[in-house]
């Protein structure tokens, strides 16, 4: 098995990141070498889903003896029913999940920082991830943002991979990590989020097509095989 094949975009700026031999393809699940424990966290129901559930889809088509501990910050009454048959769902692969959903009040997360941090430094003392997938460090949602401060404060040496998320203040930047997805992967991804948050349909921007265009749109950047990819921002990687 190759592995999880990913096109991270060269350290150059502008049009020249995108020329011939400006994406370079590297491994990161290779022959049984690389993570094996994921730590994926979200501050609300369906954001892991939306900003990497195809690449955990993926990696445990790949490697279903990866294990993955998924965390929701924020997920009360119907929302908290939503995030955890979603998770399993997602899950349905691994060898050996968790899923942990905590109610801390959605949109107020820099105002109960100390009670957060003390959490994430609870999962440090109890997880040894080697991937963590957190949001994006300039994601424009205070929620999110706090999320990714907590997580590069906490763990110190890991691979730490932040995805986007599309919303409405258009805050998406120019990520330098690509995962291709295969388009049945990416069906996948977007069926199972429409699917499951029922208490979300009434959004102007939850639907089947924008889901599809930014994967579309991130596989276009990345010369994706089947068209489609997530991407991240990967701000520190040791070979």
């Amino acid at each position: 098995m190759g592995g999880v094949e990913v096109a991270c975009r060269a350290a150059q700026s502008g049009r020249e990141a995108l020329k011939g031999g400006g994406v370079h393809r590297v491994s990161i699940l290779e022959d049984g070498i690389g993570p094996k424990k994921i730590l994926a966290l979200g501050a609300h129901a369906d954001d892991i889903e939306i900003g990497c559930g195809g690449t955990i889809l993926r990696f445990l088509d790949e490697n279903p003896a990866t294990e993955v501990v998924w965390v929701v910050l924020g997920a009360s009454g119907q929302r908290r029913t939503e995030a955890v048959e979603s998770a399993h769902l997602f899950l349905a692969n691994a060898r050996r999940k968790e899923v942990v959903v905590k109610e801390f009040r959605d949109g107020y997360f820099p105002y109960v920082g100390t009670e957060i941090k003390d959490f994430f430094e609870d999962l440090k003392r109890k997880y040894v991830p080697d991937l963590i997938l957190t949001h994006y460090r300039n994601d424009l949602h205070q929620d999110h943002r706090l999320v990714s401060e907590l997580t590069w404060n906490t763990f110190r040496n890991h691979l730490i991979l932040e995805y986007e998320i599309v919303k409405y203040d258009a805050d998406l930047g120019a990520p330098n990590f690509f995962v291709h997805l295969t388009e049945s992967i990416a069906r996948k991804k977007i069926q199972t989020i429409v699917g499951c948050f029922n208490s979300q349909r009434d959004k102007s921007w939850f639907t089947e097509d924008v889901f599809s265009s930014i994967l579309r749109l991130r596989g276009v950047e990345s010369n994706a095989p089947d068209k489609y990819a997530e991407a991240y921002y990967c701000r520190k990687i040791v070979y």
